[in-house]
Order: structure tokens, then sequence, then C-alpha cells
């Protein structure tokens, strides 16, 4: 990747300020990506998420047809620059003998050349930027450093979003757990008072407890903040059995 955009690459910054969505993100990226080869007719990125295959987003004609293609086959240059995470030309897809029948389909759509760069290899979010030209040798012309520049950007807005998608999860689970924890000190602190033990041992019982009855410390907590105050804890769950 160089250290400045090649010409006729958006800038990165500019597109985060004026796009609301990853998705909207990524359309303006498509949409460079034709800039940035002029031979092409249609470019698409592809994410892949537990085996799954799926164009996100694309522009100009002809990437959907082409990309569910290799996706009803399972293979395909788009697929394996996703999961081996490296660039895939073909020249000419008239004498291309990879990927089964998937060439013959590309050609009798009008495609006869494409390039396909992988996008957060080896990530639980890989991709690839595919763009497909109905000419032979249609990159020879493509701003190439340009496609590797938007291909870092994706890489860099998707991993960004998983990161921040993974501190969300973080937060609420944190969260939970604070929760939980304040009923079962509002329980030991209970059971403390009825029985004048130390906190150890109303925790102790708390558990002992929960093992007899089959149901969860936080749950049989629960029950007790909630028969001493009147009120069951906030955001607490209903007493119930263990799964």
């Amino acid at each position: 990747m160089t250290d400045a955009l090649t010409p006729g690459t958006p800038d990165l910054v500019s597109l985060l300020l004026d796009t609301d969505t990853l998705e909207d993100f990524l359309q303006a990226l498509v949409e460079g990506a034709l800039i940035n080869a002029p031979g092409s007719d249609g470019c698409g990125i592809t994410l892949e998420r537990e085996n799954r295959p799926l164009t996100v987003v694309s522009a100009g004609t002809s990437a959907p047809a082409l990309d569910e293609a290799q996706y009803g086959q399972d293979d395909g240059p788009c697929l394996e620059a996703l999961r081996e995470g490296h660039e895939v030309s073909v020249i000419d897809m008239r004498a291309e003998t990879r990927w089964n029948g998937y060439p013959a389909f590309a050609v009798a759509a009008g495609t006869l050349s494409s390039f396909s760069l992988p996008i957060a290899a080896h990530s639980h979010t890989a991709g690839a930027l595919n763009i497909y030209s109905p000419e032979v040798k249609g990159f020879e012309d493509a701003d190439l450093e340009g496609l590797r520049d938007l291909a870092a950007q994706a890489t860099g807005a998707i991993a960004l979003a998983q990161r921040l998608s993974d501190a969300r999860t973080f937060t609420s689970d944190l969260h939970a757990a604070l929760q939980s924890r304040a009923v079962i000190d509002q329980a030991i602190g209970i059971v403390m008072s009825q029985r004048r033990c130390s906190a150890e041992e109303a925790l102790r019982t708390l558990r002992s407890a929960s093992q007899h009855r089959n149901v969860k410390l936080r749950d049989l907590c629960g029950q007790l903040v909630g028969g001493i105050s009147g009120n069951p804890p906030a955001s607490g769950p209903q007493l119930r059995p263990r799964p």
C-alpha cells in the first residue's frame, strides 16, 4: 500500500465523514474502484461469515450475477482471493481452466477478465474486492495501486467495525455481570443479617441452596431480595430451573 492515496482514489477521512454506515462506506469504495479500473463494468465486495459468502455492496452491472455463480459452486476467483488471501487475476476468461464451469458462465455473461483482491484476509470477516471487465486484459490500464489502496481501506473499516461490535458485546456482558454481582451482594447481606454470620458463610449458604433447589445462584438471590423488598431486582430475571 502506498503512503498517500493514488489520484482518483477516494480519501479515507472524507469518506468516513461523508458516510453514516459501514455499508455506505463500502459502497463508496466499490464506486471508486470502477473509476480506478476504466475498462471494468462491475465491482462488488464479498464478505464471508461462517463459510457463507455474500455480496454486501456492488456498483455497475455485472458483479451480482458473477458473484452468485461462484457462491453457487463454492469456487471461483472471488472465493480464492477471499480464502487464500492473495490477488487473483484473470487475463482471458476464454482460456481459463480453473474453477470448473465458472469461466464458461462468465464468458456467456459477457465478462472476459477479472481482478479480485483480498480484504481482511484470515480474519473472522474475510472478504474480497472483485472487479469485472467485458474486455480481454481489461485491467492493463487500471490503477492497480489505487485498487489495492481501496482493498486496504475496506480491510481497515471492517476491522474497526468488528472491534466496535466486540466492544459493545463486552460492555453488555460487563453490565450484566455487574447487575448480577449487585443482587448477589444484596442477598449475602440479607443472609448475614438473618443468621448473624460472615459474608463467606452467607455465600456458602446461598450456593448450597442454589444447588439443592437446582436454580442459578443469581436467580435464587433475586428471589430472596425480591421477597424482602416486595419488588424484584431491577432488570433481574425471574426464577427458573437451570437449563
